[in-house]
């Protein structure tokens, strides 16, 4: 990949959450159960939730755990490594939507409870980009790219994953664990994609 000249991005954090299926939905907070929207997202047509889960291991509980909209055709939750050592898990680094094979969890609704068999990842720290702004930066769906993040802890984060949507809008996205490490937070919060 050719060299990038200090393209700048607004880096936003990602806590945990989870997003849910429309069966899973129905048996956490009941039948036709409609979610209400908290805000919306930076990126068009997704939203943060009112409603909460709990999600519990066999060694730990994670409460208060924010449901993302819209409803999807699968269920999964993602999780900080923080966060993985308190559930006892050993999450591994996916794309969101590529479950296969991740480990599984119990979310708790206030109504029922849901036995997921696989969905618990790290999520892939990334770039939403529009298929217009991929091609103004020559990039592409799936690339991964370097971005430097200024500051008194100021890094370098590699393997930022590119991903390209007609919507998506230019934004990048980091769990918790990486916020802290790079000094990440409303005040701090650009970084320059540099190759």
């Amino acid at each position: 990949m050719t060299k990038k000249k200090n393209i700048k991005v607004i880096v936003e954090v990602s806590a945990h959450h989870v997003h849910l299926s429309r069966k899973d939905v129905d048996k956490l907070f009941g039948k036709n159960y409609e979610l209400t929207i908290f805000h919306p997202l930076s990126q068009p047509g997704e939203f943060a939730e009112n409603e909460t889960v709990s999600i519990k291991t066999k060694a730990g509980l994670l409460e208060h755990v924010r449901v993302l909209g819209p409803i999807r055709d699968y269920s999964q939750a993602e999780i900080s490594k923080t966060e993985s050592f308190k559930l006892k898990l050993n999450p591994v680094i996916r794309e969101s939507g590529d479950i296969a094979g991740t480990p599984g969890a119990t979310l708790i609704g206030p109504k029922g409870q849901v036995v997921l068999k696989q969905g618990v990842i790290l999520a892939y720290r990334h770039i939403h980009a529009s298929t217009a702004q991929a091609k103004k930066y020559n990039l592409k769906h799936g690339q991964l790219v370097k971005v430097k993040i200024p500051g008194p802890r100021g890094l370098i984060f590699e393997n930022v994953m590119i991903k390209v949507r007609d919507n998506y809008d230019w934004h990048m996205h980091i769990d918790t664990d990486e916020a802290d490490a790079a000094g990440v937070d409303r005040e701090n919060n650009i970084g320059y994609l540099i190759s």
